[in-house]
């Protein structure tokens, strides 16, 4: 099992893990007028399969109990269930966060959603796991949090002639954040222990627990949408392009890469659960980078909304800095 002996090569990790969650979502503007619920199946798939890739990949270099096959057979059953567990609270999350956006908008949904997680996830995990300098940790992540603030109150004064925000689509936000914080604490959880799971053996198993929550999960959601309207059956799956489901499969294949590097980072020593999620989850702006640059999404904004959007970077390149000399203030 490969594990990186550098800091440096760990931050890189977690820098690329951060990329990869924030980039796998243009895969769905990829595919305009296809339903979530229908593009959900492939990109779960993609999720199962990398993990495979990179459990008989990376996983399994220089074989010994710590490979992939042999640590999934000597791992305790607690620790696999304790990966089930995160792979199924993280999927019912991202589920109900996306149904938050097409309720909400993304202007609410995602830094009320992933503001919370943030939050949440790593005070969670340092209590589980305090590794890194408080004061930089807890510092860079009101940064960050203060960066997200900024990031909606752009988006709402973009889109200010929008429908009202309706309680409904507030209190789905609020549900998938403190659910999507919770998961990465099981993940933790999986990872220690005298016959723990590896990095990559907890990927794996994480995107079973994915697979199958979303089985019943997604099926329901396809029966009885979140937001409102008449049920989907599997033809708008089927009816669609093939290219379309390429796409599908590519984004499980970026986000799962981003999560596999984010949990060997926070293996790694010095780093710790904490100070990866933290990073990981600065994937909020690389989603706002790609909005913003690729996708023209302020192409007709005010020069009021630019200011708010270019005081957003300087406090998350601020905070992620912060985050990632925690470790090291913190030896």
């Amino acid at each position: 099992m490969y594990q990186p002996e550098s800091y440096g090569i760990a931050l890189l990790m977690m820098l690329l893990s951060m990329i990869c969650w924030g980039s796998w979502a243009n895969t769905m503007k990829l595919t305009p007028g296809w339903r979530f619920q229908h593009f959900y199946w492939d990109y779960v798939l993609g999720v199962l399969l990398m993990s495979l890739v990179w459990g008989l990949t990376l996983g399994s270099t220089n074989q010994g109990p710590q490979s992939f096959v042999q640590n999934l057979r000597a791992a305790d059953s607690s620790n696999i269930i304790y990966a089930l567990l995160g792979g199924v609270v993280f999927n019912v999350a991202n589920l109900l966060l996306v149904a938050a956006i097409e309720i909400a908008g993304l202007a609410v949904a995602f830094p009320v959603g992933i503001g919370l997680a943030l939050v949440e996830g790593v005070v969670i995990n340092y209590i589980l796991a305090p590794k890194g300098n408080p004061y930089l940790l807890f510092g860079g992540l009101t940064l960050v949090v203060l960066a997200i603030v900024c990031d909606a109150l752009a988006y709402r004064r973009k889109e200010a002639g929008s429908p009202n925000v309706t309680t409904k689509g507030i209190f789905v936000s609020l549900l998938a954040g403190v659910l999507m914080g919770l998961f990465y604490p099981f993940v933790t959880k999986a990872l220690t222990g005298t016959n723990a799971l590896g990095p990559y053996t907890v990927g794996f198993v994480f995107a079973v627990g994915i697979l199958l929550c979303t089985i019943p999960a997604n099926y329901m959601l396809m029966r009885r949408p979140i937001t409102g309207g008449e049920g989907l059956t599997m033809q708008g799956y089927f009816a669609a392009r093939g290219s379309w489901h390429v796409y599908a499969i590519l984004g499980g294949l970026i986000w799962c890469t981003g999560t596999v590097l984010n949990f060997v980072a926070g293996r790694a020593q010095l780093v710790g659960p904490a100070v990866s999620y933290g990073i990981g989850n600065g994937a909020t702006m690389v989603s706002a980078v790609w909005g913003i640059v690729v996708w023209k999404e302020f192409s007709d904004a005010p020069a009021g909304v630019m200011r708010l959007v270019a005081l957003m970077f300087v406090l998350f390149l601020a905070g992620l800095g912060a985050i990632a000399v925690a470790p090291l203030w913190g030896a």
